[in-house]
């Protein structure tokens, strides 16, 4: 007779046979909850919270939490490889992100009362130019008032340039009082858990899209960055550069 543990196995198997991106493990207990209405939601987790370990041969973590059946180990790659060849057949460039990332920022996480596009060589220095920036301003309205903040933003869409997105995230915590690195969804899932460590560690944020649709990337926030004070001077410094664009009504 089968028992209730290998009922909830198995169609953990099978949820993620149907599953090539793998499954988070909250995600897999709730479809499964779905699956099985009468399965006691305690005895979910305890069937299938170390699956990988009970079931190697046909499961795998790809990520932290992330479940996948091993017969699509080995396919982040070439994943990967579809995402740019679909890149290079639009021609999407980083900059056709910019403005929707702006409004990003002001609409959706509210972390700017205005956002602007800026990138190539504005701020005319080795240490790079955010490609978004914004300010945080009170409301005439709010009581409390607190001090403008700045917030500075490094995309990218090509995940073999990561490393790069996150030195330069950290050079402009200088001048910034928020960070935040945005980065393809399809990235490997090493190399999104490796950011995500990283920006914990820094205090930058980090944001997922979907570098093959300009229309709609769907960003989506992973890691909420710290704030902290930046350095008054370089502040003043860079600002001075986009004082009209950033802070004219």
């Amino acid at each position: 007779m089968v028992t209730k543990q290998e009922q909830i196995r198995t169609k953990a198997i099978e949820i993620l046979k149907s599953n090539p991106q793998g499954v988070r493990y909250s995600e897999l207990v709730r479809a499964i909850s779905q699956a099985l209405p009468d399965m006691n939601i305690n005895h979910i987790h305890g069937s299938i919270w170390n699956l990988n370990k009970i079931m190697p041969r046909e499961v795998y973590k790809a990520d932290r939490g992330l479940f996948r059946d091993v017969s699509f180990r080995g396919t982040e790659e070439a994943e990967v490889i579809e995402t740019k060849i679909i890149q290079e057949q639009r021609a999407i460039k980083e900059p056709d992100f910019y403005e929707s990332f702006a409004k990003y920022l002001v609409n959706e996480l509210e972390e700017c009362t205005k956002a602007i596009s800026l990138g190539g060589n504005k701020f005319k220095d080795k240490w790079g130019t955010p490609d978004v920036i914004g300010k945080n301003e009170s409301n005439r309205s709010d009581i409390i008032k607190h001090e403008t903040e700045v917030i500075s933003a490094e995309i990218k869409i090509n995940d073999q340039d990561l490393i790069t997105a996150f030195g330069q995230a950290c050079s402009y915590k200088i001048f910034s009082h928020k960070v935040y690195i945005v980065i393809p969804k399809s990235s490997s899932p090493d190399d999104k858990s490796r950011l995500e460590s990283l920006c914990l560690i820094f205090g930058i944020g980090l944001i997922l899209f979907d570098s093959t649709d300009v229309n709609n990337p769907k960003f989506e926030i992973r890691v909420r960055p710290l704030k902290h004070e930046p350095d008054s001077f370089y502040l003043n410094k860079y600002i001075k550069l986009i004082e009209s664009e950033l802070f004219s009504t």
